[in-house]
């Protein structure tokens, strides 16, 4: 890949083009210790799906502790259930069992990192320094038409994307694991912390996989117009429809 200062500043704009994004994409990076120059982040969150919102608009470094606020989201990150941690994540499981949030057996289903980095970098993707863990992008339902096609275009036998649920925080472990590409619908708790709005969902690229999805998306979108311009003729004409 060229070098990240004209790379990923390239790919952020591309992707917020093509894909309409009203903000900017976020990266993230599982790091083995605190990245020079990345500020630390004051304070723990009260979910780690709030650094995914918080990350669109600016740089920070949260270690590991800072993840362990919320239960769900650090066992997805990978961090042992040891002690406290361990018994408010039996609390939380067992009352959404209760009220039938979750299905019995559901949460051991939730994909997961085997093993937990000592932190994670945020921030928006132009301020990358090198290839992120994840990229993760706040589309519009009509985006993940060109998603889909541009993921077909530059991975032509790869399985389907996977549409993910509760957490949004496992579409993370869900790319780690080896998909490129990555769908989540959120959940109820994700949907509080980042404020996304009812027409979003929320697509995320493996970091690797960014360059060959944004030069595949470029095709796409110029393909797209072209397409929606000769339909628009042919309906103003009465003919056939051009799919």
């Amino acid at each position: 890949m060229p070098t990240p200062e004209l790379s990923w500043s390239a790919a952020q704009s591309t992707l917020t083009e093509a894909l309409e994004l009203e903000s900017p994409p976020m990266q993230l990076r599982y790091e083995e210790r605190a990245p020079a120059g990345v500020p630390a982040r004051p304070a723990a969150a009260p979910s780690v799906c709030t650094f995914f919102a918080d990350g669109r608009n600016r740089s920070f470094y949260a270690d590991r502790s800072a993840h362990e606020q919320c239960e769900i989201g650090a066992y997805v990150m990978g961090i042992p259930m040891d002690g406290a941690l361990g018994g408010r994540l039996s609390e939380t499981v067992g009352w959404m069992e209760s009220i039938g949030y979750l299905a019995p057996g559901e949460a051991a289903q939730i994909p997961h990192q085997t093993s937990a980095p000592a932190g994670v970098s945020y921030g928006p993707l132009d301020a990358a320094r090198s290839t992120p863990t994840a990229v993760l992008l706040f589309v519009a339902p009509k985006a993940l038409m060109w998603v889909y096609e541009a993921y077909r275009r530059a991975w032509p036998q790869a399985a389907p994307i996977p549409v993910l649920g509760r957490p949004m925080c496992s579409i993370v472990p869900v790319l780690t694991g080896g998909t490129p590409v990555a769908v989540s619908t959120g959940c109820a708790g994700s949907r509080v912390y980042t404020q996304m709005k009812d027409s979003e969902l929320l697509v995320g690229l493996r970091g690797d996989a960014v360059a060959p999805f944004v030069e595949a998306l470029r095709t796409v979108r110029s393909a797209n117009r072209d397409v929606t311009r000769e339909n628009e003729r042919r309906r103003e004409s009465g003919a056939a429809p051009a799919h």
